[in-house]
């Protein structure tokens, strides 16, 4: 299997989507937005390797929890969370939020993040801007990020903005 260069996991965290949810917090983000509330993940190497059997484990260990990819930015690394994404997939009914500083559309011009979309439900995209910082905005930090229904967006063939 391969990996992924993660800083941590957080299991039963309410903050990166609805519910009790296991987000895997990734290193590595080419964007560096000003005001990031996380800029020691830009740096990939700020991260340690770890197998995507291990972290797969580590979700499916609670029954409960949904599942985030968050980071620095998943789709930096995609064939790890694309495999990761699957192996969640296929072994539960785990609902899977991304976050990503691109934009869905150029995602899908991206074979490798393509792939990966594939198997994510949501999507938080679009770079942090801080002067749109607005913290009344629910699982986003800046007023132009969007909550995109990644299935309805695929299977519609245009982008599904969700109302949270």
């Amino acid at each position: 299997m391969a990996t992924i260069s993660i800083l941590d996991i957080v299991e039963d965290t309410t903050v990166d989507g609805p519910g009790f949810r296991t987000t895997v917090y990734c290193a590595g983000c080419p964007n560096r937005c000003p005001g990031c509330h996380n800029p020691q993940s830009w740096d990939i190497e700020n991260g340690h390797e770890a197998d995507v059997e291990d972290i797969l484990e580590k979700i499916l260990s609670d029954p409960f929890a949904d599942v985030t990819f968050s980071g620095g930015d998943p789709m930096f690394q995609p064939q790890g969370f694309r495999e990761l994404a699957k192996a969640v997939k296929e072994k539960s009914a785990k609902n899977i939020w991304c976050y990503t500083g691109y934009l869905f559309e150029d995602l899908l011009k991206m074979p490798q993040q393509r792939e990966l979309l594939e198997y994510v439900d949501v999507l938080v995209d679009g770079r942090f801007v801080e002067a749109l910082k607005d913290e009344t905005l629910r699982f986003r930090g800046s007023g132009n990020q969007r909550i995109i229904d990644v299935r309805a967006s695929l299977e519609s063939g245009s982008t599904v903005v969700m109302d949270i």
